[in-house]
């Protein structure tokens, strides 16, 4: 397995170009799937099939302006950084600091600042008439510039204020692409995460910074390193492969399905994929489809979860290729899974086990056992999240 150049990591990345930025998802679907090119070329970065890649995003300037507004600041103030860098504090809320899910500790502080009767009565109601959970449920559903705004009249320095934040953590996204076949440039499947809370529109910091704001084609932008990881391919070019991953959790596959094709591996690969609308969320379907018809991918099983009364998902899938997919178990193959921990992967890994009963005509406990005994050969391997 690959690792990045030490000389670039979380807090020293590799500003790098974004090549390409395409649309996934048909124009009228609910869901924002951007495909984007990475350009490395330089730097010294190595990745390997089921890597992940660090993005340290910006902070949207609209939400940063509203908090300089509500604190009433220029942006040029300096402002001490934990690491001892001095920075303005505009640069620190754009690049730096954390702006959503203030700490209880604020509303505290802003509470023993306010000069405005009216302005400590909402801070009350915060503070005495919610519970903990209510109270972090709250914080977790606005931002610093909303909270500060609660008490115009407290009168934070920015020094104060940053003391409050919590940095701006990268992201990781799994890499979507092979470096048999792009040594110098890596591809990411986004997906633009945008919700309600707390009565206004909410968006995720790093997925709609790729999605929109980082900018195209110009170099040295995009700060950026490789997170090296267990997730990968076999190491037999001749191992059957069953990779499990709806919505962006066809990312590392799309990668492992590049490098088989790149080396013409010999292994079967069977994917499950799946998401709400065949017509308008089939990711990667001209690249499925042709690897399909060359052979590279031996099975595609597609579960579309909104085209008909009853939700179908990839577990469903799993499920109905029960008695082949036991097979191709027991013919030596490696099973993976990449997407939502919570649900998703969850239910694949109860599907998992029912047909390993159901199939391998065992008990729970004995097929506990042989999965457990899958992951200790890495034969069932997970990238969650």
């Amino acid at each position: 397995m690959s690792a990045s150049s030490p000389l670039f990591d979380k807090n020293r990345p590799f500003r790098a170009r974004i090549g390409e930025r395409q649309r996934l998802n048909a124009r009228d679907a609910q869901k924002e799937t951007v495909f984007l090119t990475v350009d490395i070329a330089g730097s010294g970065l190595e990745y390997s099939c089921g890597d992940s890649l660090g993005v340290c995003p910006s902070n949207n300037p609209a939400q940063v302006d509203a908090l300089l507004g509500a604190g009433a600041w220029a942006g040029d103030e300096p402002v001490l950084l934990p690491s001892g860098d001095t920075v303005t504090l505009g640069e620190g809320l754009a690049t730096r600091f954390a702006l959503n899910a203030p700490p209880p500790k604020l509303l505290q502080l802003l509470h023993e600042r306010a000069r405005v009767p009216s302005e400590k009565a909402a801070l009350d109601g915060i503070l005495s008439g919610l519970g903990p959970l209510e109270q972090k449920a709250w914080l977790g559903a606005h931002d610093f510039g909303e909270v500060l705004a609660l008490a115009p009249s407290a009168k934070l320095s920015p020094q104060e204020l940053a003391g409050q934040m919590r940095r701006l953590a990268p992201r990781l996204y799994s890499i979507a692409s092979a470096p048999s076949r792009h040594p110098r440039e890596i591809h990411l499947v986004v997906a633009a995460v945008r919700y309600e809370a707390g009565g206004r529109e909410r968006e995720g910091v790093c997925s709609t910074y790729l999605a929109g704001r980082a900018p195209v084609g110009v170099p040295g932008t995009v700060p950026v390193f490789v997170v090296p990881s267990h997730f990968a391919p076999p190491a037999e070019d001749a191992a059957p492969m069953i990779m499990v991953g709806p919505g962006t959790g066809i990312a590392p596959f799309r990668g492992f399905l590049q490098d088989r094709a790149a080396r013409n591996a010999t292994g079967k690969n069977w994917l499950f994929f799946g998401d709400r609308h065949r017509a308008q969320d089939f990711l990667f379907e001209d690249e499925l489809v042709q690897w399909r018809r060359q052979g590279v991918l031996t099975e595609l099983s597609t579960a579309w979860s909104r085209d008909q009364d009853g939700k179908v998902y990839v577990q469903d899938r799993m499920r109905e290729h029960g008695a082949e997919l036991w097979r191709w178990l027991e013919s030596g193959a490696f099973f993976y899974v990449c997407g939502n921990a919570s649900r998703m992967a969850r239910d694949v890994d109860t599907a998992l086990h029912e047909l390993v009963a159901t199939h391998g005509n065992k008990t729970p406990a004995a097929a506990a056992d042989y999965l457990r005994q899958l992951k200790k050969d890495k034969r069932y391997q997970r990238d969650v999240y």
